[in-house]
């Protein structure tokens, strides 16, 4: 399949693109819906997914449950900076506009949502939640790792069938588009699965007299989603700037001293605004108002987080846990104390 440029790239000595193209991965809207997903109220979906989404009801309320959950792991990876992830409640993308330039921050979010789809699939299969899977029908008989041989047992989560649906749900609509960011979101959405599937872990319980490991039966199991975020804000640091080859078919490095992205990076065509004030155009909601550190030398200080702004200090009252004591067997416990602590917060633009 070709993938032709919707935009205008002048070759200088690295290639400036303007990319049209629309961007809109409504599935994300999902989450606002509850428990009742209805197929026909969830607006930009094309048909393919439409139809899966009335197919498979039960996968898409587990998929409109989890997306809370990789929506706060991008909130905590972006927490300190002056990009936070934040959502537009009246957004049908989440996002904004913010999705509508092809930046580096549009790459984590297509991949970290489809890694977010991928892990709540597979944890929902493995609980038996849904009917058409369960656990890893593969992992069966024995087998041998560094430490021996073992025998398949438990529960191992089934993994490549949550990657499939996945890539089958959220790569629909891309594939339907013959654009540069589509092909660029395939990316990125592709990314965001292997990483989930990087950090599954074979888990075993011993069987033998006094504890020994005679005999172990193991599994294979999901690592907790923070490895997944961790791993891809690792990616978004590492983000390749690309520009698209002469053939429509795929990247090549916008700066030639710089490596061709893998399969496993990231991609982004255009650079970031500074997300330092309110720009409607940009989807930019600024940093007026945000806590900063004022004694940081890092990306959340009030020098870096305010934009040079400056910024105000109020002196608040919080309640904290202090004076614990541990009492036998087996509590703690604490008093409720009050301390004055000085919050700084962001000026807005003047």
């Amino acid at each position: 399949m070709n993938f032709l440029p919707s935009g205008i790239c002048f070759y200088l000595s690295v290639a400036i693109c303007w990319f049209t193209s629309r961007v809109d991965a409504s599935w994300w809207y999902m989450g606002t819906l509850g428990s009742q997903v209805m197929c026909d109220n969830i607006p930009g979906l094309i048909n393919k997914q439409r139809q899966l989404c009335r197919q498979h009801p039960k996968v898409m309320q587990a998929i409109g449950a989890g997306i809370k959950n990789w929506i706060g792991e991008c909130q905590h990876q972006f927490r300190n900076h002056r990009w936070n992830c934040n959502t537009m409640a009246r957004e049908h993308n989440l996002f904004g506009r913010l999705l509508h330039r092809s930046s580096r921050e549009a790459a984590f979010v297509y991949a970290i949502s489809s890694a977010g789809m991928a892990y709540t699939l597979t944890r929902a299969c493995s609980q038996g939640e849904l009917e058409n899977c369960s656990c890893d029908p593969a992992k069966k008989g024995s087998s041998r790792d560094a430490k021996g041989d073992f025998d398949w047992g438990g529960c191992s989560d089934h993994v490549d069938h949550a990657i499939k649906f996945t890539q089958v749900f959220i790569d629909a609509k891309e594939r339907k588009e013959r654009d540069a960011r589509a092909l660029m979101n395939l990316h990125n959405n592709r990314a965001g699965r292997k990483a989930v599937k990087r950090f599954m872990n074979l888990e075993c319980k011993c069987h033998g007299v006094s504890g020994s490991c005679n005999v172990r039966t193991c599994w294979l199991a999901m690592a907790d989603f923070r490895q997944t975020g961790d791993y891809l804000r690792k990616k978004y640091n590492s983000a390749v700037q690309v520009v698209m080859n002469q053939y429509g078919t795929g990247f090549t490095s916008a700066y030639r001293m710089f490596k061709r992205p893998t399969k496993n990076d990231l991609v982004y065509f255009e650079d970031s605004p500074d997300y330092c004030i309110w720009d409607h155009e940009s989807g930019s909601v600024g940093t007026g108002g945000r806590v900063c550190n004022r004694t940081s030398s890092g990306a959340d200080s009030c020098e870096v987080m305010c934009c040079g702004r400056g910024y105000d200090t109020s002196r608040v009252s919080r309640t904290t846990k202090c004076e614990c004591k541990f009492h036998w067997c087996c509590a703690v416990h604490c008093r409720d104390c009050q301390e004055d602590v000085d919050v700084h917060t962001c000026k807005t633009q003047s």
